[in-house]
């Protein structure tokens, strides 16, 4: 709870490989399948990086600016799974035989040729070429999909980032378009913000063509998720696929028109047919051109009931399809619906349907309440009741797959079924004509149930796999079963499992959601449970707003469930967040509001339950500290009443046994001990946090603390000079599952971390990826940022690099706190390179202040550093105190190993001794400080200088200047 540090953050990872999607044989709207890719620019960056070129000549030969070569890079160094930059240029230059790298598909891999439509295609793909959002619009069946993506194959090269792919076919709640396209991307949460933030952040500098196929049924969500991207990614276009227009600004209309008929036995849609009839075992019949001309006629050109009709071709022939067709167009000619085009695809349907066994279409109408592949044992726990078994289930779903109205997939799993979009509501229509509806519903709600349970049962590997493969299914019975009050428990369970398994996934978004919506399907008690675990998340996510709206919500649950003692911990809980994650509140409440909770708390909460007066404490803790800076005189007493809070809230939290609680109050512990100037004793509280914690189930509330205890861990050890000790647990926080995928927040402790031991050539790969991910962030701004992007200066400044260290200033600027940067770390970075460059003067000029002068923004971890810092740069400078300073140091740092060499090294200096020097490198290398340790020997000078030039230039740094002379 250290004034001026950054509370847990989530980082955005790099948009990655296309989500893969289940591919189809039909040559309709429903096909995919996708593999991991690198775009078009990338591979052609890893083309001239195996010719050895650097950046910016890179950057030249491609017209684009070197930082967009630096973000290739880095996406590419994550792609290919490789460590380094010799890496990529050895992978590219072992393909170089085979020509330039070219990228991997990032679109669906249809499993049947595309068939004519050559005027089409010409037409779509100029329309995308002159407007940033096309929909190509058609009823269900004509061949949408097919199009889309055979014109999106066509111009992925047009494309420095590539096309990606979104089916969203599983998608049935509009609020979850951002996520499902954020699948696709392969982009997590962004903290601080909701998941269509994230996304368009990702997209905001992208040069990608998104398809977005299957838009009809949540056209509600797309149209203002599209409108949104469009406005703020102004590189992006986007090709839609729907049966309707989504009405948004910028939308070009290209209505998709059935199979050309022209041509007679020679026309598109007589090819399809022919195709797919040879497909299943019929030979083409040249003396049949005709037939199959008026069939295709007939059909109308539609390519799903051309389809259809072509896989019956080999048991009915021609003059059995012909007949079989003119009995239904009859029965629906003159019929309700809209258009001549939809009754064919719904005649074919119904023609079908007919000629079915009973038995197959009970089967059929019943597997349409699956909302992604599945298997048949879950067929035939969902539609095997009379007049089907166990053993008529398995025996229709393969008759069905024969008559082309499911799709067969292999996969590592098993064979797997899946019904096409148009089909699947076909037989959602005959299932609620056939009254069964609500069973067969209820069977899979029971199945989904079941296989929830056995999925929260195991914790193997392949857990993450198997519940994205049903979430969707999942999210579509607990869908149905929220809307049914007989099923309200049983839909409280199944959001409870999707929520948790939603948080494990990193779903943040979604979690939170789910856990409100488990709030909203209990009862109060329940309900004020499901609240606090969504404002964990919340916490995980960033958001304070968030936090402290939950923890309230869950009071009030409590306080209806008549648990006032609850409702008061959760009021003193608010209380708290309101101070300790301050920084990540759009709006920070009011002390006043803060005091008001406290004040709510403490009539609600009897006294002497250590549960209740380890919340009430922690609260007071924090109600006092957030006073802390706003009294000059009486900062002191109140240091001194905040450690006392604390003190006695981690003691109750431990009799109460909750070592979240206990971990939040060695928090407040720290941030006091760290305003006393006690450094070490910040650190021991903060260690205890990680001891408490990391036994722990990986709950929400309890992710949140952990993330938080390891940042804190990694700045405290850095604070007092344990320099591996701040790169072991700035390791395990970018390890944390919650920021598994690499960013801004993850790596920003080990970028400090290195920077200050000197690991210049680590800084500069990691940097890399630092940046690429806080740019597609939307260039947060956040204090805990700040030292990373400044530490980075810092090491291009020990380089010699003035360019790159400006560069990076001006990311500090943007992505930290300005009075931080100015009055802290900023002070630190700056003098340490300004004694560097041999600037004595102006590096004293910079740590000037005494620390009581700049205390709220050096006293977590950089007192040590700057206080050693200022007593060499007064030496250096020859300032008339600068014994005292060493003095004044010596006794500020005692037990810090760096700092203390530090003050070892100016004093050295101040008396004129250069040979106590090389015992000071030696106690800089001990602590794991390779820069200071070189510069040293550097400064010993003689036999010394030639080792300490070497070991500068293995570390990716350059020698120093000489010091000013003393005055």
């Amino acid at each position: 709870m250290a004034p001026g540090r950054s509370p847990c953050q989530q980082p955005l990872p790099e948009v990655a490989a296309a989500t893969s999607v289940p591919a189809t044989e039909a040559a309709t709207d429903n096909e995919s399948v996708s593999t991991p890719v690198i775009s078009a620019r990338e591979a052609e960056v890893l083309g001239l990086l195996g010719e050895h070129l650097s950046n910016a000549e890179i950057a030249a030969r491609l017209f684009i600016s070197v930082r967009t070569v630096e973000s290739h890079v880095s996406a590419l160094l994550r792609k290919l799974e490789v460590p380094d930059r010799r890496a990529l240029s050895r992978r590219a230059a072992g393909s170089a035989g085979a020509g330039r790298s070219r990228p991997a598909p990032a679109l669906p891999a249809p499993l049947t040729a595309f068939v004519g439509r050559a005027r089409e295609c010409a037409e779509l793909a100029g329309a995308v070429k002159a407007h940033r959002q096309v929909t190509a619009v058609g009823p269900g069946g004509v061949g949408k999909t097919r199009l889309a993506l055979a014109v999106a194959a066509e111009a992925e090269g047009d494309f420095a980032d590539g096309v990606w792919f979104c089916d969203l076919v599983p998608v049935t709640d509009p609020s979850r378009v951002a996520a499902a396209v954020a699948a696709a991307l392969g982009v997590g949460e962004q903290p601080g913000s909701g998941i269509d933030d994230t996304v368009v952040a990702a997209l905001a500098d992208r040069e990608a063509l998104l398809v977005l196929d299957n838009c009809e049924q949540i056209a509600d969500g797309v149209a203002p998720f599209v409108e949104r991207l469009l406005v703020a990614c102004p590189r992006v276009r986007v090709l839609a696929t729907s049966r309707a227009r989504l009405m948004v600004p910028f939308e070009w209309v290209f209505p998709v028109p059935p199979l050309s008929r022209v041509g007679g036995g020679d026309s598109d849609a007589a090819a399809l047919f022919v195709q797919r009839a040879a497909a299943v075992g019929r030979a083409s019949d040249p003396l049949a051109g005709d037939q199959v001309a008026a069939l295709c006629e007939r059909l109308d050109g539609m390519a799903l009931a051309i389809e259809l009709a072509a896989a019956r071709w080999a048991t009915l022939g021609l003059d059995g399809l012909a007949a079989g067709l003119s009995d239904q167009l009859r029965i629906l000619s003159g019929g309700p619906r809209a258009d001549g085009r939809h009754r064919s695809v719904r005649a074919v349907l119904d023609w079908s349907h007919e000629l079915l066994e009973p038995q197959d279409r009970a089967l059929l109408r019943r597997i349409s309440v699956f909302a992604v592949p599945f298997t048949a044992q879950a067929a035939a726990e969902v539609a095997g009741v009379a007049p089907l078994d166990t053993a008529a289930v398995a025996d229709g779903l393969g008759r069905l797959a024969e008559q082309s109205l499911l799709t067969v997939a292999r996969t590592g799993t098993g064979t797997r079924y899946r019904a096409l979009a148009t089909i699947r509501q076909y037989g959602a229509e005959r299932l609620a004509d056939s009254g069964e509806s609500t069973a067969v519903r209820s069977r899979h709600l029971d199945w989904c149930l079941a296989a929830a349970g056995e999925l929260a049962d195991s914790a193997d590997e392949g857990h993450s796999a198997r519940f994205d493969a049903l979430a969707e299914e999942l999210r579509t019975a607990l869908a149905w079963a929220a809307e049914r009050p007989e099923r309200r428990a049983d839909a409280h369970r199944l959001a409870l499992y999707v929520a948790e398994s939603a948080f494990a996934r990193n779903l943040l978004d979604e979690a939170q959601q789910r856990f409100e919506q488990a709030a909203g399907l209990a009862g109060d008690a329940a309900g004020a449970a499901a609240l606090r675990s969504a404002a964990g998340v919340a916490g995980c996510r960033g958001s304070g707003d968030e936090m402290f709206r939950l923890h309230r919500a869950a009071a009030a649950a409590a306080r209806r469930a008549g648990d006032a003692a609850a409702a008061g911990r959760d009021l003193a809980t608010a209380a708290t967040v309101a101070y300790r994650f301050s920084s990540t509140f759009a709006r920070i409440p009011a002390v006043s509001e803060a005091r008001a909770l406290l004040a709510e708390a403490r009539e609600l909460c009897p006294q002497g339950d250590p549960a209740n007066d380890a919340a009430l404490a922690l609260a007071e803790t924090a109600v006092v500290a957030d006073a802390y800076g706003a009294v000059q005189g009486d900062a002191d007493n109140l240091v001194q009443k905040t450690a006392a809070y604390a003190e006695r809230a981690v003691e109750l939290a431990r009799l109460a046994g909750d070592p979240v609680a206990e971990s939040a109050a060695l928090d407040g512990l720290s941030g006091a001990r760290s305003w006393a100037g006690d450094t070490f004793a910040t650190a021991t509280a903060v260690r205890r946090r990680i001891e408490v914690l990391d036994p722990l189930p990986r709950t929400p509330a309890a992710t949140h603390e952990l993330v938080d205890a390891l940042a804190m861990a990694a700045g405290t050890a850095l604070g007092v000079g344990e320099l591996p000790e701040a790169r072991r647990r700035a390791g395990q926080l970018a390890d944390q599952p919650l920021l598994a995928e690499v960013g801004h927040h993850a790596t920003s402790w080990l970028l400090v971390a290195d920077a200050f031991a000197g690991r210049g050539s680590e800084v500069l790969g990691g940097s890399v990826r630092f940046r690429d991910a806080w740019e597609r962030s939307g260039r947060q701004r956040s204090s805990s940022l700040g030292p990373a992007a400044a530490s980075v200066a810092m090491v291009h400044g020990l380089r010699g690099d003035t360019a790159a260290r400006a560069e990076w200033l001006a990311i500090v600027d943007e992505a930290g706190t300005p009075q931080e940067y100015r009055r802290g770390y900023g002070a630190v970075c700056d003098a340490v390179v300004l004694l560097h460059q041999g600037a004595a003067e102006a590096a004293w000029q910079r740590v000037a202040p005494e620390p009581d002068q700049v205390w709220k923004w050096v006293c977590w971890i950089w007192l040590h550093w700057y206080v050693g810092l200022r007593a060499e740069a007064a030496v250096l400078a020859g300032h008339p105190e600068a014994r005292a300073r060493v003095e004044a140091a010596r006794r500020t740092v005692a037990g810090n190993p760096v700092a203390s060499a530090q003050v070892d090294r100016a004093e050295a200096l101040l008396d004129g001794a250069p040979e106590r020097l090389p015992a000071v490198a030696a106690a800089f290398e001990a602590a794991d400080c390779r820069y200071q340790s070189a510069r040293t020997l550097l400064l010993a000078g003689g036999e010394h200088a030639a080792a300490g030039s070497a070991a500068l230039a293995a570390l990716g740094l350059a020698s120093p200047a000489a010091p000013a002379a003393s005055r």
